[in-house]
């Protein structure tokens, strides 16, 4: 992959968070090993808080913990991320996806993600 980090979906930081079984040996070894970029959008940050106030989520450790924990890079929303979604084809509904994608694109990021509507997308993706 010739990317310059690894960008998470949402869904792959809370399964990191909630030290869940859905991710495998390989992506678990990615996402400890020192060497590689793992970066954390302020998107999905958003899309958190807001799943837990309309309470669809809940975790057993705090937001500010799980990210402090983790050690992942957060990456801003840039206004060329939001114009680079008008670019994208519409093969997702999903606005903080959508996000993750543009992200994706313009800052040269392998997006992981279980998601097999951005699997359709023109952009690196190591599937979970």
């Amino acid at each position: 992959m010739s990317s310059k980090g690894f960008l998470l979906d949402t869904h792959i930081f809370i399964w990191w968070m909630e030290n869940k079984k859905r991710l495998d040996k390989n992506l678990f070894n990615i996402l400890k090993n020192p060497k590689n970029t793992i970066i954390l959008s302020a998107a999905t940050i958003w899309e958190i808080v807001i799943k837990r106030a309309k309470g669809k989520l809940k975790t057993s450790i705090t937001l500010e913990k799980g990210i402090k924990q983790s050690g992942f890079i957060i990456l801003p929303i840039q206004m060329t991320h939001v114009l680079g979604i008008q670019k994208l084809p519409h093969y997702h509904a999903d606005p903080f996806d959508r996000l993750l994608i543009s992200q994706s694109q313009i800052e040269s990021l392998t997006l992981i993600t279980s998601d097999q509507k951005i699997w359709q997308y023109d952009i690196d993706v190591l599937k979970a």
